[in-house]
């Protein structure tokens, strides 16, 4: 028989072949049904007709609508067999030729989609992540081994376990995907250890084995730097200012007496970083760095300079032609470290060396490259030179578009708090709802307000005498232990480490208490990369304590008021107090 809309591979299969030997030919009298409108002159007389042809015809029209969505949408509802072939739909049974007789009910087309997608999930979770064993049987559209996007999303997103440690030692299991960024992973650990997100918190893929560390760029993957990593290495959660200053700062980064260029450049340090993130640019960067030979422990001074290809060093004072130059390591398979103990561990003869690691290397020493600097402003410069000769526009696009934040959590789509300076504004609390104070006059005139209540209250409790943990002058000396930029007894080698550590930028800066005056404070400052330290004494004024840094000309009732003018106004500091390190326990 021949039915309008269908295809003629469907009239081969057997149960349709078995319904039209056992049925005579149908004339156009007989297509009566769904589909198949009867003729104007037989309307009346369809009741007449044999309704075992009409059963009939509603069974082959029902199985056809059911089979022709499948097949034609075959690559999203039709499911994979143990085999590798393609479903098809099964014939019935043999008892459902005795329901000739009955009419036949309309078959819901998505329920049986619905279905069919169901069988396809469960039977496509079974299904080892391997290829086909039987490639051959699988149809021309399907491809032999079974893909990503064909399993279920619980399967193909894999999570991996990762911890991470903090600087005080304490320490918290994550489980990541594997494809989260460095980036991703420092949001999550900011939401959770509640802390506030100012894209400068950063991974540092730390070897204590090796005395190596460097930070991981925002978009490197974490699960694949952790291949990489030997079993004693771990990552710390740590701030870092620096890592995107060059960009705001590049005259700080690069002297000029460092960088050349193998073609002519004008405009300075104005074109210097468009230099650097253009290939079609060839920079340098030149001078005499300390090189420890491999295998042994000795070091020489050579003319070392660095380019796109790799650093290289002269074999020949500081020739550069290519007869006198030899390689000293590559970036592409390498990074870049920096040498915590180069002294201790290595026998360096500054204390400010680099290095550069193969990728393969886990454990063993002979492969890295280990260098020194005269200073830290000298390895700055080459430690990221070797960033942008590597990433290039990456790390251009990290610093001007962070990355977006992944849907990991419901806290990422939350608003996330800022500490630039211009967030900071006046409160006014007098009512019964707070209100932002915009009109600077009344916002200056509420300051001195509250300073003057606070000097009336300190000195109510100093008239009464009262002795009480709140007492105001015991509430002064102990007041600015809760503030994250306090960091304790600490000494003076520990304070310009974590100021190191996280970034030697201008305005960033801790307290702690001073070792040679137990009564006394010592505020360490970074300026043009050096590290200060500047002292803060007690004075007393009419039986009152008070703070100052500048022998009494600014006095301060606590440190909090200290810091927070010393945020504002320069006063007898070098720059402004910017950046506060911090330690988060995770």
């Amino acid at each position: 028989m021949a039915l309008a809309g269908c295809p003629d591979s469907f009239l081969h299969h057997p149960y349709y072949q078995d319904q039209v030997e056992q049925t005579p030919p149908l004339g156009p009298r007989d297509l009566a049904g769904p589909g198949f409108p009867a003729p104007p002159d037989q309307l009346t007389n369809h009741q007449e007709d044999d309704v075992d042809l009409e059963a009939l015809v509603n069974d082959v029209n029902a199985s056809l609508e059911s089979l022709y969505p499948a097949c034609s949408m075959q690559s999203e509802t039709v499911p994979l067999l143990q085999n590798g072939q393609h479903a098809r739909s099964q014939p019935p049974p043999s008892g459902a030729r005795s329901l000739q007789a009955q009419r036949s009910q309309p078959v819901h087309i998505l329920a049986v989609r619905r279905l069919q997608e169901e069988d396809q999930q469960l039977r496509t979770s079974s299904l080892p992540a391997i290829p086909n064993p039987f490639p051959e049987l699988c149809g021309p559209g399907s491809p032999p081994v079974l893909t990503r996007g064909s399993l279920p999303a619980s399967q193909a997103a894999a999570k991996q376990d990762v911890r991470v440690f903090s600087e005080d030692g304490t320490s918290r299991v994550v489980e990541i995907a594997a494809d989260m960024t460095a980036r991703d992973l420092c949001q999550l650990l900011v939401y959770r250890s509640h802390c506030v997100d100012d894209n400068s918190w950063t991974l540092v893929e730390h070897h204590p084995h090796l005395g190596l560390e460097r930070y991981l760029e925002d978009h490197e993957l974490v699960v694949q730097v952790e291949s990489t990593m030997a079993s004693e290495s771990k990552f710390l959660f740590r701030k870092n200012y620096a890592k995107y200053e060059f960009f705001k700062n590049p005259t700080n980064f690069f002297p000029e007496q460092m960088v050349t260029w193998c073609q002519q450049s004008n405009g300075g340090h104005n074109q210097l970083l468009q230099n650097f993130l253009s290939s079609s640019s060839c920079p340098e960067i030149q001078g005499f760095l300390h090189v420890k030979e491999l295998g042994r422990k000795s070091w020489r001074k050579l003319y070392v300079c660095l380019r796109r290809s790799g650093l290289y060093c002269s074999t020949k004072g500081a020739s550069k032609e290519p007869r006198h130059l030899q390689l000293l390591g590559g970036l592409e398979e390498s990074s870049v470290f920096s040498l915590i103990a180069g002294r201790k561990q290595y026998g360096a003869p500054t204390d400010y060396g680099f290095c550069i690691k193969p990728n393969k290397v886990r454990n063993e020493t002979k492969e890295l490259r280990l260098l020194c600097a005269e200073d830290e402003q000298g390895r700055t410069c080459w430690m990221t030179a070797c960033r942008l000769l590597k990433y290039g526009m990456l790390l251009y696009q990290n610093f001007r578009i962070p990355p977006p934040r992944k849907a990991l959590l419901p806290s990422f789509s939350t608003p996330v708090r800022s500490v630039s300076e211009n967030s900071l504004v006046a409160m006014d609390f007098s009512g019964q709802t707070g209100r932002v104070i915009e009109n600077p006059a009344e916002a200056q005139s509420a300051a001195l307000e509250e300073g003057h209540a606070w000097r009336k209250r300190s000195t109510r409790m100093n008239i009464l005498g009262s002795q009480s943990p709140l007492h105001p002058s015991t509430l002064s000396t102990v007041i600015h232990r809760t503030q994250h930029w306090f960091h304790g007894r600490i000494s003076r080698e520990e304070s310009h480490r974590i100021i190191k550590q996280q970034g030697l930028v201008d305005g960033l800066f801790l307290l702690r208490d001073s070792q040679s005056n137990p009564k006394a404070f010592v505020l360490t400052l970074c300026h043009h990369q050096k590290i200060k330290n500047f002292q803060i004494l007690p004075c007393e004024d009419d039986g009152q304590m008070f703070f100052s840094l500048d022998d009494g000309n600014t006095k301060f009732s606590d440190l909090i008021q200290l810091v927070d003018f010393y945020q504002l106004n320069k006063g007898v500091l070098p720059c402004k107090l910017k950046h506060h390190c911090i330690r988060v326990a995770l």
